[in-house]
């Protein structure tokens, strides 16, 4: 595992996830401007209880918190599914 996607998990923990799955997609993205200036390109699925209630927009503002500088540097693109446990 690199050590972004480890970095990433580490960072999402303060939204108690009951599941977390993180694909790394750059290689997808090869040429593209962000993975040049060495940004990579991710898809995340998580579930957490902490998204009970929130509409997307309200999650994903939680999950880019929790990332915080990570979205200007390691991350050039982050394709989110974000649940409540109970919407699965």
């Amino acid at each position: 595992m690199n050590d972004t996607i480890s970095e990433i998990k580490a960072r999402l923990a303060v939204l108690s996830p009951q599941q977390i799955e993180l694909v790394d997609e750059s290689a997808l993205h090869a040429g593209h401007a962000g993975a040049k200036s060495g940004g990579g390109h991710y898809q995340l699925t998580i579930i957490s209880p902490t998204f009970t209630g929130q509409n997307t927009v309200r999650r994903h503002r939680a999950i880019y918190q929790a990332l915080g500088d990570l979205m200007s540097t390691r991350v050039h693109a982050l394709s989110i599914n974000a649940y409540a446990p109970d919407e699965l």
